[in-house]
């Protein structure tokens, strides 16, 4: 089985713009990241993917796997897409460019979730860690997922989900964590498939995945990614990254 990681990586970004040439520790925070991706040595190649000249030649500058977008995308699904059309592989990891420090067990139980799957029913896995406090549960900007006995996600909305009308039963609450590992071919379909109503209502791409048919395997961590979205972030990550 051949698996790849691939790293989404725009230059713009609203609340930090240009963050993933930042520098951390000496290197560009999209080079931390990379870096990390190919430590883990769970990939057989490991890409960065991007529609920004500067990063591209940062990345190949440095002697790493780059990719240009030839497209204007809306998401990072279209945009891995795109990129591995043409590359063999089976199995293809989604790795956030904007946060350095990988959580590798994660990414490893999400690849044995195919390495396992002889009947190859899964089409993507996921990640999902649990939130008690009632203003995260009620924030939409945290994507809420809830999945079947089989840990197979049923939803995802940035609506409290589920409704606990019964106050006698206990309720768990799961914030979705946008790391994906992906089925090459259920990648591709939904590359294919235009935007769907209820993934375009909610603003949320796994959704799409659901309206085309296709499963997704979620799978409990209690690690939650750290991501530099602000400028405190990056500086959070410096005192992190020495000492680590």
């Amino acid at each position: 089985m051949r698996i790849i990681a691939m790293i989404p990586a725009r230059f713009e970004a609203a609340r930090f713009p240009g963050k993933l040439m930042k520098d951390l520790g000496g290197k560009p925070v999209i080079l931390r990241t990379y870096e990390a991706a190919l430590h883990t040595k769970l990939f057989d190649e490991v890409y960065v993917v991007t529609d920004s000249t500067i990063i591209f030649d940062s990345v190949q500058n440095f002697g790493g796997k780059v990719i240009m977008s030839r497209k204007e995308h809306e998401c990072g699904s279209d945009r891995i897409a795109e990129a591995v059309e043409n590359i063999e592989t089976d199995i293809v990891v989604n790795v956030q460019g904007d946060e350095p420090f990988i959580d590798e067990k994660s990414l490893s139980k999400l690849i044995k979730v195919f390495k396992t799957d002889a009947k190859k029913e899964i089409d993507l896995a996921s990640l999902k860690v649990e939130i008690t406090n009632q203003e995260d549960i009620e924030n939409p900007n945290n994507v809420k997922v809830i999945t079947d006995i089989n840990n197979l996600a049923i939803y995802f909305s940035r609506s409290v989900i589920p409704f606990h009308r019964d106050k006698k039963i206990i309720v768990k609450y799961y914030k979705h964590i946008g790391v994906y590992a992906f089925r090459k071919q259920a990648l591709l379909d939904f590359y294919k498939t235009p935007m769907t109503p209820l993934e375009a209502s909610e603003k949320i791409e796994a959704i799409r995945y659901q309206e085309i048919g296709k499963k997704i395997k979620m799978l409990e961590t209690n690690n939650i990614p750290i991501g530099i979205d602000t400028p405190e972030d990056l500086e959070k990550a410096k005192l992190r990254l020495k000492n680590v």
